[in-house]
């Protein structure tokens, strides 16, 4: 099993201002140097078939077979209001897919660490099934939970296995570094070791059945530098709750009061996420540090250091100008960054290809910048230039791209489509009467 990429721990606010292997199936650990999410399901042969694209970009009116895509699933259209053609029985391990899954009638079960508080089995029918491993709240035993899953489907085989895990990216955190900043031990040591440790899982790569990646940048890596075959690559990039993350200028203008953002200020810039090295937050202070030596009337406000709801981060989104992500994982793709445009607010993140040809994919979404002080400082200083009436174009413009390819039904639908897909070789081709 692995470590959960599409739920993560929401944070709370500060402010800062001015494995083995059963019959065919495989579960593993993967750790790469990409967000890499891989499909696990009974060996079958793939038979490949021409695909025939409409004129034009070779994504609006595609047909053919889907295992033959090489660009984001996320452009095609998929049903998300029909029911599927039958339900399926998965495992997997991500909030919320999982939910979303369980919800369109499909059995998922979910075999994870125990909870650090009493947690029930989802309450509801069309909530996914837990499995609790045995041991201390929060400890990951990879041995007892493959163990739980052997039974689980000695008892009756599963469909779809689903695991999926993520290395982050250490060198570009050594490069951000200021000069006088040294290397703590702990970097050092990872760095030494991480190298090895990706060659290793590297190895394993041609034995999973099927890959999918969350950018078209790491679907490309997969193909051209690991050498996947074509159709056991598959790009579906996530998606956040829509319902949950939305424009709303009240909610915005409310949060400003309630953590003392004064009327008369010129920008507020906002960030979130774990207060951790490659979230870039050193890199971000050093940069807001210049800028507001000569723009007193700026405000950076930091989300981070704890639990917050949904909520609160959605007037979060609201109360700020632009939101930046200054991020050091090249090939990360955070969901704050699709928050922050569901709800119509600009984006200014760090230029790597992941972001570059996945979300900011037109300039008028937001703004990129290299991952060093001065180009964040420049990206900045643009920002202040471009004031809020700019720069709310911006967030409308991204809000409607985001709208179309990055909620949580679109990504649903296309985990879906693929799932049906790895179990039945009839749901390969595209369209299907039940896309209509």
């Amino acid at each position: 099993m692995a470590t959960v990429g599409h739920s993560r721990l929401k944070k709370s606010p500060t402010m800062v201002s001015s494995l083995s292997s059963v019959r065919t199936i495989i579960i593993c650990l993967l750790v790469v140097a990409l967000p890499t999410v891989v499909l696990l399901h009974r060996r079958q042969e793939l038979v490949s078939a021409a695909c025939a694209s409409a004129p034009g970009s070779g994504k609006a009116g595609w047909a053919g077979d889907l295992r033959r895509i090489h660009f984001c699933w996320n452009h095609l259209r998929f049903s998300e209001g029909n029911s599927p053609p039958e339900t399926l029985k998965i495992a997997r391990h991500a909030l919320t897919l999982h939910s979303a899954l369980a919800r369109r009638g499909h059995r998922v079960h979910v075999f994870t660490s125990p909870p650090v508080e009493a947690a029930g089995n989802g309450g509801a029918a069309a909530m996914p099934e837990l499995h609790f491993i045995k041991g201390p709240a929060g400890e990951w035993r990879p041995n007892d939970a493959w163990s739980l899953f052997k039974a689980e489907d000695d008892r009756e085989p599963f469909d779809v296995v689903h695991s999926e895990s993520i290395l982050q990216s250490l060198l570009f955190q050594a490069v951000a570094q200021s000069p006088e900043e040294p290397f703590s031990p702990d970097l050092n040591s990872t760095l030494h070791g991480q190298p090895l440790k990706v060659v290793q899982e590297i190895a394993f790569f041609k034995d999973y059945t099927h890959h999918v990646a969350i950018t078209d940048s790491g679907g490309d890596m997969l193909r051209d530098v690991y050498q996947i075959p074509d159709d056991r690559v598959h790009v579906i990039a996530n998606g956040v709750d829509e319902e949950e993350f939305s424009p709303d200028e009240n909610l915005g203008r409310s949060f400003r009061e309630e953590i003392g953002v004064p009327a008369n200020a010129t920008l507020v810039m906002g960030a979130a996420g774990r207060l951790v090295r490659d979230k870039g937050h050193s890199l971000l202070h050093r940069a807001f540090s210049r800028l507001v030596k000569y723009h007193p009337g700026m405000y950076l406000v930091v989300m981070g250091l704890g639990p917050i709801p949904p909520a609160k981060l959605k007037a979060f989104y609201n109360a700020i100008d632009v939101f930046v992500n200054p991020t050091l994982r090249p090939q990360g793709l955070d969901l704050t960054l699709m928050e922050a445009m569901q709800c119509g607010t600009p984006i200014m993140a760090t230029r790597f290809p992941s972001i570059k040809g996945t979300l900011i994919v037109d300039e008028e979404f937001g703004h990129l910048f290299a991952p060093n002080v001065e180009a964040l400082a420049e990206a900045l200083e643009t920002a202040v230039r471009e004031g809020p009436r700019r720069l709310a174009e911006r967030g409308r413009a991204g809000r409607n791209y985001a709208a179309s390819m990055f909620t949580a039904r679109k990504m649903t639908a296309a985990y879906e489509r693929l799932f049906l897909c790895i179990k039945r070789e009839s749901y390969c081709s595209y369209p299907l009467h039940f896309d209509l």
